[in-house]
C-alpha cells in the first residue's frame, strides 16, 4: 500500500522547479530594461508625428518692421495635414512655419485657435504625413507611465519620461476660463515643448503638454485628449469654438448663512454683478448690478467658473431661467444668452 503522505526532499524541490520553472523576483536590472523598452516604443511610435511650430509675429511699438519670433511643438492629427498644437504658441501669428521630423519645411495656414482651453489648430500641405495614434484620456490613471515629446528651446523630438501626478486638474487659461480635466505629470516640460504630445508606453496620446509651474520642479500640465478631439473638430469644422454669454462682470463673493438658510440654497456663495454690458441679454432680462446669480436653468452656481461651464454653444439662443438674490429677496429672471464675442 503507497503512503498518502510523502516527506518531499531537496531533491525534489529542485526537479519541480526544474519542470515547472522558478518564479524568481525580478532585479533591479530587468525592471530597469523594461522600462526603457517602453519608452524606447512610445517615443518610436510617436516621434514620426511630433513637429516643430515656428511663428512670427510682426512688430509693434518703437519699431513695427522689426519681427518677433517664437515657437513651439505640435503633432499631425489627420493625413491631410491638420495639426494640433497650444493657442499660445500660434495666437496672433502673421506667420507659421512647420518642421517635421525629416526636415521638410512647411508654410502652415492657421485654421483656429480657442484661448479658453490653449489649443489650436493649424494646416499644411505635405506627403506622406503620419498622424498620432490617439488615446482616451478617462483611461489614464495615476502612477501610470507617461512620455512627453517635443521641441524644447529648438532641440527637436526631445523626449522625457515620467508618470501621472494627478487627474481632474484645472488650470486657468490665459483668457481666463478654467480648462478642466487637466492632466498633471512629471514628465519634464521646457519652454518649446508646448503643444507636444503627452502619449502612454503604447505611443498613444492622452494629453497635449501646455504648462509647467515655474520655478517648481515637477509640476506640468496636459490638456486632455479627449477635450482636444473635440476642440479640434470644431476649429476644423468652423474655424471657432461657439460658446454663449449673457454680458455680465462680476467677481465671487460669500453669501451669509441665515440667507442661505431661508432661501435653500445649495451653495454659500455666488457671482456679484459688478456690471451689466449694454444692450446685453443679462440686461434685456433685467439683471442689475449688486444682483448676485446663484442659479442658472436649475444648476447652482457658486461662482464665476460654474457659469462658465454652463454657458456652451447650446445655450445659444435658448430662455434659461437665472436665480439671483437681490437684496433680501431671491428673483427669477429669463435669459436667452448670445454667441459669446471673438477674442482678439
Amino acid at each position: 500500500m503507497r503512503p498518502i503522505l510523502r516527506v518531499l526532499s531537496r531533491d525534489d524541490f529542485e526537479a519541480g522547479n526544474a519542470r515547472f520553472g522558478e518564479i524568481a523576483p525580478a532585479s533591479d536590472g530587468d525592471l530597469l530594461d523594461a522600462y526603457s523598452r517602453a519608452v524606447i516604443r512610445a517615443s518610436e511610435r510617436i516621434s514620426p508625428s511630433v513637429v516643430n511650430v515656428e511663428v512670427h509675429h510682426r512688430g509693434q511699438g518703437d519699431d513695427p518692421r522689426r519681427e518677433g519670433r517664437g515657437g513651439g511643438s505640435g503633432f499631425v492629427l489627420t493625413p491631410d495635414g491638420f495639426i494640433l498644437t497650444n493657442s499660445h504658441v500660434v495666437h496672433g501669428a502673421s506667420r507659421v512655419e512647420v518642421t517635421l521630423q525629416d526636415g521638410g519645411h512647411f508654410g502652415a495656414d492657421l485654421v483656429g485657435d480657442d484661448p479658453d482651453t490653449d489649443l489650436a489648430v493649424v494646416r499644411i500641405t505635405a506627403p506622406g504625413l503620419a498622424p498620432a495614434p490617439l488615446g482616451d484620456s478617462e483611461a489614464v490613471r495615476v502612477g501610470q507611465l507617461v512620455v512627453a515629446v517635443g521641441n524644447p528651446y529648438g532641440f527637436q523630438c526631445t523626449v522625457t519620461a515620467g508618470v501621472v501626478s494627478a487627474l481632474g486638474r484645472s488650470l486657468r487659461s490665459r483668457s481666463g476660463r478654467l480648462i478642466d480635466n487637466v492632466i498633471q505629470t512629471d514628465a519634464a516640460l521646457n519652454p518649446g515643448n508646448s503643444g507636444g504630445p503627452l502619449v502612454t508606453s503604447r505611443g498613444e496620446v492622452v494629453g497635449v503638454n501646455t504648462a509647467a509651474i515655474l520655478p517648481a520642479q515637477g509640476i506640468c500640465f496636459a490638456v486632455g485628449i479627449n477635450t482636444a478631439k473635440f476642440v479640434a473638430s470644431r476649429l476644423i469644422r468652423d474655424g471657432k469654438i461657439r460658446r454663449s454669454f449673457i454680458g455680465v462682470a462680476g467677481q465671487n463673493v460669500p453669501i451669509h448663512r441665515r440667507t442661505v438658510r431661508f432661501h435653500d440654497l445649495p451653495a454659500e456663495s455666488g457671482i456679484l454683478v459688478a456690471s451689466v454690458e449694454p444692450g446685453s441679454p443679462a440686461e434685456r432680462a433685467g439683471l442689475l448690478e449688486g444682483d448676485v446669480i446663484v442659479a442658472f436653468d436649475g444648476q447652482s452656481v457658486a461662482g464665476i467658473d460654474d457659469l462658465h461651464r454652463m454657458l456652451t454653444e447650446d445655450r445659444i439662443g435658448t430662455t434659461s431661467l437665472l436665480t439671483v438674490l437681490r437684496r433680501t429677496e431671491k428673483w427669477v429672471l429669463s435669459v436667452a444668452p448670445e454667441e459669446s464675442k471673438a477674442r482678439g
